[in-house]
């Protein structure tokens, strides 16, 4: 049986180019639907128009246009250059006539090369010995579709005095276990709460504008088990004139780099 999370950001095929969706509130933060929400609907469209399981996911960059309402949208795609290992792809994502995302895509098979990674996991307790977070009945939907363990940074609103940087991460997963694919895992580069409320109190509204995921493993991964926990980490380091970028990690419980992420967001007011 398909999970919420497969049914909610499942794509049925059109034609050859066109798929359509459903966007469910369940999803949603204060002014529309969460983006990692829709950058996974946005990779199952791409990988099916790809058509190659030899090839993963290797970068995705969603521009989010407008916010949408609850219900249909259709997201076209286009193949731009299929190459001998390398599919370079772009989808639109509409509502009516109104255009919600734009994205691009590469897909490829691996390649030889030298490997390494310098970036190493944060060291923290496992996720049995935190406690999970319980998300306020008043907190945005988005909140009661994972569960999170806080692990990293200072809890937002909390009685600490604000810190003196932007860092917040912990264990999370889906509330229903699946594999953790690549649509998951774009999901995940966007669903902590952001690190920027660790430096103040003040409960603003941060949409994301862009945001890029470069996977750094074919997915699923298989040392991870569909009930495991995901490291993710995230920090902001600059804010101004009204805009914020912030940079991610997400970790396989082993250690191995899965994914990193930088999002472009901006303040608005109080929800």
């Amino acid at each position: 049986m398909a999970t919420r999370f497969e049914r909610d950001t499942a794509v049925e095929r059109l034609d050859d180019h066109l798929f359509g969706a459903r966007l469910d509130a369940a999803w949603w933060v204060a002014r529309g639907p969460n983006g990692g929400y829709l950058a996974a609907i946005i990779t199952r469209a791409l990988t099916a128009a790809v058509a190659d399981p030899e090839r993963a996911p290797r970068s995705l960059t969603v521009h989010f246009a407008a916010p949408p309402e609850e219900g249909t949208v259709v997201v076209s795609t286009v193949v731009e250059r299929r190459g001998r290992s390398l599919t370079s792809c772009s989808a639109r994502m509409q509502q009516g006539e109104r255009l919600i995302a734009l994205a691009m895509a590469a897909y490829s098979s691996p390649r030889p090369g030298p490997e390494f990674c310098d970036l190493v996991a944060p060291e923290v307790p496992p996720p049995a010995a935190i406690d999970p977070m319980v998300p306020d009945p008043l907190t945005p939907p988005i909140a009661h579709r994972w569960e999170s363990r806080w692990a990293i940074g200072r809890r937002p609103w909390s009685s600490e005095p604000p810190a003196r940087e932007a860092v917040a991460g912990g264990w999370i997963r889906l509330e229903e276990p699946q594999g953790f694919d690549a649509p998951v895992i774009a999901a995940v580069t966007d669903a902590w709460i952001p690190p920027v409320f660790a430096r103040s109190d003040q409960p603003y509204v941060v949409p994301t504008i862009d945001l890029t995921v470069h996977f750094r493993r074919a997915l699923p991964h298989p040392t991870i088990a569909a009930d495991d926990f995901l490291l993710a980490v995230f920090r902001t380091n600059a804010a101004a004139e009204g805009f914020l970028e912030e940079d991610g990690e997400v970790w396989a419980p082993d250690g191995t780099l899965l994914a990193q992420s930088r999002q472009l967001a901006t303040f608005l007011g109080s929800p």
